[in-house]
């Protein structure tokens, strides 16, 4: 297939996320994760959406917490009807939105409406949504120009309230989305939106769950069994991790977990990125943040498995990063990444309707791409969760 053209995406301008206790995510946001509140909705886009709405940003993270009005028909509440709290809509910068628009709708892609636009004295913007096939997840293309608010009808603090972000939080690095079949999503990535392959997997866990009967030579009777392939974006590099459940044991794959969950397909995390992830993660955990666990054999082997993979030595004293349980892996002579998995939402919460989302932390170090030992300690991390919570 011939490259297409280019949409012009400049990257992810916001997640979208809907909530049914937005006071709750206020203090997440502000509280715990030390965002910063830059402004609510309106009384009029209330009435107009039927939906209330908080705007919280760290460095180019922005995260927009939306919850239904009482006894709303609006989209909100309408997501929630189906599912628990989780990403509504992934909103992306874009150069041109009129041209991202026709070469959507020329592909095939379905526009939810015609380019809106809005200007004043500071500033203009225009935007459309699309349907995907990303469960009920829509994406939204936003161009701006000048000084805008975030949403028209959206009201901006005189001065932000809340955190500082001294955890020192930077931008989104990829989102991942899991399916249970996920072609059709390759391949209108790939067709409407002109996104290019980037990199694949296949595993499975079988070892997991069997560690207390004695580890990998135990009889294995289920696990998680995924096929990955990440998308991206040329230009701007955003970049989409795109999951699916594999056999064997197919229906206790935390993929299919997850669906049910999320009673459907969606976006399963995103992936944060920090400049010294030990520093946040200490600072995280000291102020009541909790993530998914890691067994002390990962650090027992780690050693060995940095010279495999050709890393050779890393910077952090790997006592620090047991203590803090902080994952590594890369591909090449010093160049790797390290990461940590907050727990699911659900976890956090201990509630079943906030829903299985949960926030990766990454910091890279000279290493860009998706190692597959990174995938399958998200994975493994993630079965051992739901071992722990009776729900495989």
């Amino acid at each position: 297939m011939a490259k297409l053209e280019s949409l012009g995406i400049t990257g992810f301008e916001a997640l979208h996320y809907y909530v049914h206790d937005l006071d709750r995510s206020r203090k997440f946001y502000t509280g715990n994760m030390d965002f910063a509140e830059m402004g609510v909705s309106s009384p009029e886009l209330e009435a107009k959406t039927k939906q209330k709405s908080a705007l919280f940003t760290a460095g180019n993270v922005m995260v927009l917490c939306s919850q239904p009005l009482a006894g709303a028909k609006g989209r909100v509440a309408s997501f929630m009807k189906k599912h628990p709290d989780g990403v509504g809509t992934i909103i992306f910068g874009v150069k041109d939105a009129e041209a991202a628009y026709k070469l959507i709708e020329k592909r095939g892609g379905t526009p939810m409406e015609e380019v809106q636009r809005y200007s004043d004295a500071n500033g203009s913007m225009a935007w459309f949504t699309i349907t995907t096939p990303f469960g009920d997840t829509n994406f939204r293309f936003v161009e701006r120009k000048g000084k805008t608010p975030f949403f028209p009808g959206f009201v901006q603090h005189a001065k932000p309230t809340g955190g500082k972000n001294r955890f020192g939080f930077t931008h989104i690095d990829h989102i991942t989305s899991n399916f249970q079949t996920m072609s059709p999503a390759l391949l209108w990535m790939e067709h409407v939106l002109g996104f290019e392959k980037f990199w694949h997997i296949e595993f499975h866990t079988n070892d997991v769950h069997d560690e207390k009967q004695g580890g990998m030579g135990a009889m294995a009777t289920h696990g998680s069994g995924l096929k990955s392939e990440v998308m991206y974006d040329k230009e701007s590099g955003v970049k989409f991790a795109n999951n699916e459940p594999a056999r064997p044991f197919f229906k206790s794959s935390q993929i299919y977990v997850f669906h049910e969950d999320h009673r459907g397909d969606g976006v399963q995390h995103a992936a944060l990125v920090v400049p010294n992830i030990i520093d946040t993660v200490r600072g995280l955990r000291q102020n009541g943040v909790s993530f998914m666990p890691t067994p002390g054999s990962y650090y027992d082997m780690l050693p060995e498995r940095i010279v495999k993979l050709g890393i050779e030595k890393i910077d952090e004293d790997i006592k620090v990063l047991r203590d803090l349980e902080i994952l590594v892996d890369g591909e090449g002579k010093n160049r790797y990444m390290l990461q940590i998995f907050l727990k699911e939402s659900a976890a956090l919460y201990k509630e079943a309707e906030a829903g299985p989302f949960f926030y990766e932390i990454i910091q890279r170090k000279g290493d860009q791409g998706f190692g597959g030992g990174n995938f399958r300690a998200l994975f493994e991390s993630i079965e051992r969760e739901q071992q722990a919570t009776g729900r495989v």
